[in-house]
């Protein structure tokens, strides 16, 4: 991966291909979701924390109503659009984003005119780590500084998920974004997804000996494909068989009555996201009274839940999950959207690199593409750099 620009090199860079200045540079963290996968569209509980890989955005507004767009990454080339005219079908790539963000800003009656704008990222891109939240949340804290806007957090994630929803097409729910703008160096984000009440909780993995491996297998994965719109679908129809608003309202002791109600695939998806909300507020619990060696069990089982229950995970995401518990991790689950992108392994420093090399080793065996396989840590969310 090509090393990221930092401020500096960014707004330098962004002055020779735009011919002037950078009005400032913004970055946003992408995510890892420690537990509690495909709860946010359900009102339930998550549990993510920002990372310390991120989207980073240089930015100059202009006096017309041009919008140009520019990449470090692919070969997409200058994008050139029209506030004026912002429409889904005129937006392809990575540009889908921030557009998608100005488009949302205009539905909500706030004016939006032309700017130049510069993206780098570090994040990788379809790993299940959310690099389109990531390029999202980093357009909108510049859009909402520069142009005086006024939005509070809560605010630019409600933005950003009509974003993703409306002009992307991704039926996403607010857990990615909210990481990204609310995230902080240290902690995870317990997030109540129905009122966006958040608790920061302590998660010093490294003082407790342990780090958090993220293993992305390479297989690409899009929120906007058909597989995680018809898990919505699904969790949709179990609450309304189940009489309730959304399944953050069925609890454990539910289940038995929805297994007598539901077809066999719709409960399983309805345990899943009962027994996840339930896992999420267990692993809180923990991390608050004993810390992060206590978790391992609760990520694991999470890991069965969405393999079995939910049917997102893939064989490279099993394999590496697998693998990493045998070779020393204390726990290891898929994180994400499932169908590909990455799994996190929590496992002692000691043991790190026999992580590595055991998952390389039998992705190798297995002839997979090659995972990439590196450390994060709970960092700061968005921001404004220079």
């Amino acid at each position: 991966m090509t090393l990221p620009l930092d401020a500096g090199h960014l707004a330098a860079t962004f002055e020779s291909v735009f011919g002037a200045s950078p009005d400032g540079v913004w970055q946003a963290p992408g995510r890892v979701n420690l537990i509690g996968e495909h709860t946010d569209y359900n009102d339930g509980f998550v549990l993510p924390f920002a990372i310390d890989r991120t989207a980073r955005v240089a930015v100059r507004l202009r006096p017309d109503s041009t919008i140009r767009l520019l990449s470090t990454f692919g070969n997409q080339g200058l994008t050139t659009a029209d506030a004026g005219s912002l429409s889904r079908g005129s937006a392809r790539g990575w540009t889908r984003y921030p557009l998608g963000v100005l488009w949302a800003l205009q539905q909500r009656g706030l004016q939006v005119g032309g700017l130049d704008l510069l993206l780098d990222s570090d994040v990788p891109r379809g790993a299940g780590l959310s690099s389109s939240h990531a390029i999202e949340c980093a357009v909108i804290t510049a859009f909402n500084e520069l142009a005086s806007a006024g939005l509070d957090a809560r605010d630019m994630v409600l933005a950003t998920q009509r974003a993703e929803n409306d002009f992307v097409g991704a039926p996403t729910g607010i857990m990615d974004q909210s990481a990204s703008l609310r995230g902080a160096a240290g902690h995870t984000l317990f997030l109540d997804c129905r009122d966006q009440g958040i608790k920061l909780v302590p998660f010093e993995a490294e003082s407790a000996g342990l780090v958090t491996l993220v293993i992305d297998t390479r297989v690409s994965h899009s929120h906007a494909a058909g597989g995680y719109a018809a898990r919505r679908a699904s969790c949709e129809r179990g609450a309304e068989v189940l009489g309730v608003k959304a399944l953050r309202d069925v609890g454990l002791e539910d289940l038995d009555r929805a297994a007598g109600l539901l077809d066999p695939e719709t409960f399983r998806r309805v345990r899943h996201v009962v027994t996840e909300n339930s896992r999420v507020l267990r692993t809180v619990d923990l991390l608050e009274s004993t810390g992060p060696p206590a978790i391992g069990p609760l990520l694991d089982a999470s890991h069965v839940s969405m393999r079995d229950d939910f049917e997102i995970s893939c064989p490279e995401l099993d394999l590496a999950v697998e693998v990493s518990r045998s070779a020393g991790a204390i726990g290891a689950r898929m994180t994400g959207g499932g169908f590909g992108g990455s799994a996190i392994a929590l496992a002692p420093v000691a043991a790190a690199q026999q992580v590595r090399s055991a998952v390389e080793g039998a992705f190798a065996a297995a002839r997979y593409t090659a995972p990439s396989i590196f450390s994060v840590r709970p960092a700061a969310g968005a921001m404004r750099l220079a």
